[in-house]
């Protein structure tokens, strides 16, 4: 068997095993592409709140922070 040859029925076992993977997981349909599509969209609108949320949260601790802090030299200046 030459390298070619052995090359050859490489790649059609590869693609054979690539092609059952995806139909085991219900992704070797026309909408395959759309479904695939659809994930990655969700994945992004995930990720994109996820970083909202982290700095939304950053915010109001600062937001919390900074008026503890202004109440307090409030108070302390309204006793003198």
């Amino acid at each position: 068997m030459t390298e070619q040859e052995l090359e050859l029925m490489l790649d059609r076992a590869a693609k054979r095993g690539a092609q059952e993977a995806l139909k085991s997981i219900g992704l070797s349909d026309e909408n395959a592409y759309h479904d695939m599509k659809e994930v990655r969209n969700l994945l992004d609108a995930w990720r994109a709140t996820k970083q909202t949320v982290g700095q939304t949260i950053a915010r109001v601790l600062t937001t919390a922070l900074l008026t503890a802090l202004a109440a307090g030299i409030w108070m302390n200046w309204g006793d003198k």
